[in-house]
């Protein structure tokens, strides 16, 4: 159902109070006013802190700066005067008890009397005693036909026309940014050359980083690795690699659903991140990073706000990629947190959107310590496939070293021993390896020469892997690993060659 639909549809319900989370005022305000007109012509009377009303000059200024004179305005009108009361910003007043006390009297009259307040408001900030008496109406961000539509007349306006491909692309970019913000946008873009070109994506995506910025929430991570870079996991490049084509409408004709998500379960340093950048560039789909943690805020009902707005961002700019790092720190043991269970209000918000989305948002989640994770988390359905990413093997490290050594000496590959190499760093993770080269570097360049394999090999006898300081953790995991309990991102079988990893 449509916002328009569902606003409707309550305006004819006599539904008395209506709560709408949108910094999107203009365009929702708008949206409110078209559907008055659809349910009885109703008029529409709209009130903010410092202007009060501002519809006709019989009441311009009333409630000024008088929130409650502002409600009390509703009774001064006839019983059948129907009509729709637009609040700016009223959440800011609803603690105060003379306020709250006067909204569940109004909501009690107005039933009857074909008159609905709504509370436009940045964010849902609803006391508990207004719970019952608020309805809360999400206002989505505009979708792709809604910027199609916007573009195009901002196009006839300055007489240009683009082909549909450049178009789609450019509709593609602003996916999930607002009205105004496109508005702006491409304003700039017609100041800058006189028209709007292809080449202005990159601004429109520009704008998009720094909207997802300000929510304080995601972040829009540039993705440059690509699946190339990652050494071994064949099993889970393949994995990926097969459903390349999935996001697309030829997929949605064969009747695939949109892939869910992956989480990537392991062992520090092994290339669980490197993974979810990989995939984003592979795909050509934006990468967002979430950092749960940005979730949980103090007020009271404002991490729940927050996990909404969360997803709401995601898909509005879906087909993405959500990268959700360490996922088992942020919901390791949520029973025992006292936190009056907002962690649990969390988590239940968050698994019950990975199971239902209908949405392209493609989560890669990764953990360290899979005991730490609620065992909703694992269950069939939130995600497609649960992978384990462990210690790579010899081969595995031998394809790690050439794959960082391409990168830092393209052109003497051939000078370092990397068979020996490998051989000689048996538990080393591949973040180990890069550090190993790292300082290999260091020593070289203090002796003023390029760095050799014998400086690796001295730089990998000074380190000591996470797989000797960590044992018991490890093992834990290659035993569940080896349990069955997920699929191996490489291609190793059997459980000595799982094992053999930690001895």
């Amino acid at each position: 159902m449509s916002f328009s639909e569902e606003f409707e549809l309550l305006l004819r319900a006599c539904y008395p109070l209506i709560y709408l989370p949108t910094t999107e005022e203009e365009r929702v305000e708008k949206a409110v006013i078209n559907c008055a007109k659809r349910v009885g012509n109703r008029k529409v009377y709209i009130w903010d802190f410092v202007e009060g009303y501002q519809d006709n000059p019989n009441n311009e200024g009333l409630g000024k700066r008088n929130p409650l004179q502002a409600l009390e305005y509703l009774e001064k009108l006839p019983e059948s005067a129907a009509g729709v009361f637009i609040l700016r910003d009223y959440h800011r007043f609803l603690e105060d008890i003379s306020i709250s006390r006067k909204i569940r009297n109004l909501a009690r009259k107005l039933k009857s009397q074909g008159k609905n307040i709504v509370i436009i408001a940045p964010q849902i900030a609803i006391p508990p005693e207004l719970t019952e008496v608020l309805t809360v109406v999400e206002f989505a961000l505009p979708t792709g036909g809604e910027i199609k539509a916007e573009m195009q007349r901002l196009l006839s306006a300055t007489g240009q026309s683009l082909p549909e491909k450049m178009l789609d692309e450019l509709v593609r970019s602003a996916q999930g940014l607002s009205e105004e913000r496109i508005g702006r946008v491409l304003s700039r873009c017609i100041a800058t050359h006189g028209k709007i070109e292809a080449e202005d994506v990159e601004l429109i995506l520009e704008e998009k980083r720094q909207s997802i910025r300000q929510t304080q929430i995601l972040d829009y991570y540039p993705a440059t690795e690509q699946i190339s870079d990652i050494g071994g996991l064949d099993n889970l490049k393949d994995w990926l690699l097969r459903r390349g084509g999935a996001f697309s409408e030829r997929a949605r004709s064969y009747g695939l659903p949109h892939p869910r998500g992956l989480l990537l379960v392991g062992i520090q340093g092994t290339g669980k991140s490197l993974t979810a950048k990989a995939i984003a560039h592979h795909w050509h789909l934006p990468l967002l990073r979430l950092d749960v943690g940005r979730l949980f805020a103090g007020l009271v009902g404002e991490s729940e706000s927050r996990t909404r707005q969360m997803i709401t961002l995601a898909e509005a700019l879906a087909p993405c990629i959500l990268w959700i790092d360490e996922i088992d720190k942020a919901f390791s043991g949520i029973e025992g947190k006292g936190d009056g269970g907002t962690t649990n209000r969390v988590f239940g918000t968050f698994i019950t959107w990975l199971g239902e989305k209908k949405t392209p948002v493609f989560v890669v989640a990764t953990a360290n310590k899979i005991q730490a994770l609620p065992p909703e988390m694992l269950r069939k359905g939130r995600f497609d496939e649960i992978f384990f990413v462990g210690l790579p093997s010899q081969e595995e490290r031998e394809a790690i070293f050439t794959v960082h050594l391409c990168r830092l000496r393209p052109h003497n590959v051939k000078n370092y021993d990397i068979k020996r190499l490998a051989y000689e760093t048996p538990d080393f993770s591949g973040a180990e390896i890069e550090q190993t080269l790292i300082e290999a570097m260091h020593i070289g360049f203090s002796q003023n020469r390029d760095f050799t394999t014998d400086d690796i090999l001295e730089a990998a006898s000074q380190i000591i892997p996470l797989a000797r300081t960590a044992q018991e953790e490890i093992q834990f995991l290659q035993n569940w690993a080896a349990a069955g309990k997920a699929r191996l991102a490489s291609r190793q079988s059997g459980m000595s060659n799982i094992q053999r990893q930690v001895n």
